[in-house]
């Protein structure tokens, strides 16, 4: 029996925190993160996946439990859907931009590593350019640069093969079909009326109108399609469903293709085609003329905000529009910015590196810290190092915002598709003023790493020291008692209509029948679970604590409450954590009664109730008994 790996182990340990196979509905990857679409939310784990070895974090959003793993998520990814009866069809539940984000995702995820190294090595073959011009006239050359460019002058290919996955449609025939694109737009024949072979871009060059059964055909270019060849075979996955069921399976197999390919390629050079190259070229157009108008300001906005796209997964939505300007004009305008976002966060995480005396967080920080400079991956460092703490992550949006500004006031751009890191800055060399490029990202470099430096953060405490002061020594005065955690009348523990708390099995406390829709922190500390209506914080003496919003009130699904907090954050006592509408929850049956429960004492050897009828927020309600 093979041994199993450790993808086999993340894979499998993943997979039973989210409740099962049973409990996944679809999976899929983009470059870091693991995307789930579950049947039931409630069956998962959130705190046992991100416990998971090789789990980064996680985050909730688009409809989708996405598990960030980080650079090797495609290998977890493979050992998930081999071992486990899985699958990657679906598409995200939830808003308009939330089911685009998912599609982008789901077509271009597939080959967006190939995508990057092919852009890395047109990157390199620029640096040797420039150092030895010459080297551009040699077979050698050329036969590196077709490996390196042909990718983007094929992408339809890949397209139709991941769009036609997503669709549910023929890949093959997609492939077909996108085929005939680029034939057609290239080195295509078709018999005229008097048997004789003419190209189409001769037939339309040369004074002749271009017709299909007497339809006026306008030819555009389709290499590197993205539009076109997506709308072609979503419209095929569409007529392949009504053919397969007006034709005998007899006839199936060979009439389907044969129909899709005679409707569909004419349908995509008269409809799909044109209209999607104005559109393609409309939103390049859109980039350069806001470019145009304040290319420092749109730069500005990239590189402070790019991480924070990347954050919440909303960057996919810049991909198709990134792909069409490099098909359109060899470069897209967007690309020149990243590399001051990215390369500021590497400045940050490193010097969170150096100055942190946590020796986990510096475990975490000098490996996050590489991959960010190097490659430009920088959700381990996001999610492990900088957003963790908060300030570091803001303090290299701001040097994103400088660097990035720079880098777009001299026209700064990708010329292929890459992954903005150091090692691909030289893609930008032949695309506007590459010494402001170096300007601008070493500047936001050093602003994100010296104001992390200087200015600093809230370090996390070693584990042993926290366990220190819990076995004894010196508790801070916030753990002795516990504040309420909402205004109204308190109600004891064994009072509480729900088995589960009122028998003392989760731990000690109390509830409040609220008066107030506002939840406040009881004690200081880190959240380390955060749902729409729970709150558990662990403070630094080891004390664990539970605020519970309602009775049952998981099955709302975060209606009727509005989180001011997110996992990981560290608050202050008596810091707002949501506030949730209390005559909401009553009409959708629930009951409202916040309860106030301590999972782990700590240092503390017992909780003692010292309040009774109404309180306010803050007011002491539990007694820490040392």
């Amino acid at each position: 029996m093979a041994t199993a790996s450790k993808y086999d182990q993340i894979a499998d340990d993943v997979l039973k925190a989210v409740g099962g196979e049973s409990n996944v509905k679809s999976v899929t990857h983009c470059a870091t993160r693991l995307r789930f679409q579950l049947n039931d939310r409630s069956k998962a784990d959130k705190d046992a996946v991100e416990a998971t070895r090789g789990v980064i974090t996680v985050v909730e959003a688009g409809g989708q439990f996405q598990v960030v793993i980080g650079s090797t998520v495609a290998n977890v990814y493979e050992s998930l859907t081999n071992r486990a009866s899985v699958t990657a069809e679906g598409g995200a539940s939830g808003g308009l931009l939330a089911r685009a984000i998912d599609l982008i995702t789901s077509i271009f995820t597939p080959f967006l590593w190939v995508l990057a190294g092919s852009g890395l090595l047109k990157a390199l073959l620029a640096v040797v350019v420039k150092a030895d011009p010459d080297f551009a006239t040699t077979s050698t050359y050329a036969i590196w640069f077709a490996a390196a460019d042909a990718i983007f002058q094929f992408l339809p290919i890949l397209l139709a093969i991941t769009s036609a996955k997503r669709f549910k449609a023929n890949q093959f025939t997609s492939v077909a079909i996108a085929a005939a694109l680029i034939y057609s737009a290239t080195i295509a024949v078709i018999p005229n009326a008097e048997g004789a072979s003419v190209t189409l871009q001769g037939y339309a060059g040369g004074g002749q109108d271009l017709t299909f059964l007497g339809v006026p055909v306008i030819m555009v270019s389709y290499l590197s399609a993205v539009i076109p060849t997506i709308l072609a075979v979503y419209a095929q996955s569409q007529l392949e469903r009504l053919l397969n069921r007006v034709f005998p399976d007899a006839l199936r197999n060979f009439f389907t293709p044969l129909v899709t390919l005679a409707v569909i390629v004419p349908l995509t050079f008269i409809v799909i085609g044109p209209i999607s190259d104005w559109v393609g070229t409309g939103l390049s157009n859109g980039v350069n003329w806001f470019w145009g108008l304040s290319p420092v300001i749109g730069g500005a906005i990239m590189g402070a905000f790019w991480q924070v796209f990347v954050i919440f997964g909303v960057h996919w939505g810049f991909v198709p529009v990134m792909v069409q300007d490099l098909s359109t004009q060899g470069y897209s305008l967007l690309t020149g910015p990243l590399f001051a976002a990215v390369l500021a966060q590497a400045g940050a995480i490193f010097a969170v590196f150096l100055k942190t005396k946590n020796r986990d967080l510096k475990g975490v920080a000098g490996p996050a810290a590489i991959s960010a400079f190097l490659a430009g991956i920088t959700e381990p460092g996001i999610y492990g190092v900088t957003l963790r703490l908060k300030k570091p992550f803001i303090y290299a949006c701001i040097g994103g915002a400088v660097g990035g500004a720079i880098a777009a006031s001299g026209g700064s751009a990708a010329e292929g598709f890459v992954l903005p890191g150091a090692i691909t800055l030289t893609s930008t060399m032949n695309i506007g003023n590459f010494t402001l490029q170096l300007v601008g990202t070493g500047l936001a470099i050093l602003i994100a790493f010296v104001l992390t430096m200087t200015l600093g953060f809230k370090d996390v405490p070693n584990k042993d020291a926290a366990a220190a002061g819990a076995a004894g020594g010196a508790v801070p005065s916030e753990a002795l008692a516990l504040g309420a955690p909402v205004a109204g009348e308190v109600v004891p523990l064994s009072a509480v209509p729900d088995k589960v708390f009122s028998s003392g099995a989760m731990g000690e406390g109390l509830a409040v029948i609220p008066s107030e829709g506002k939840a406040y922190a009881p004690a200081s500390g880190v959240l380390v679970t955060v749902m729409p209506h729970a709150f558990g914080i662990r403070t630094d003496t080891g004390l664990e604590v539970l605020v519970h919003v309602g009775l049952d009130t998981v099955e709302l699904g975060g209606r009727f409450f509005t989180s001011k907090v997110a996992q990981g954050d560290r608050v202050e006592s008596g810091q707002p954590l949501t506030e949730f509408d209390i005559e909401g929850i009553k009409a959708a049956g629930f009951n409202p009664m916040t309860v106030l429960i301590v999972t782990n004492r700590g240092a503390a050897s017992a909780v003692v109730p010292v309040a009774e009828g109404q309180v306010r927020p803050q007011e002491l309600v539990l007694d820490l008994v040392g």
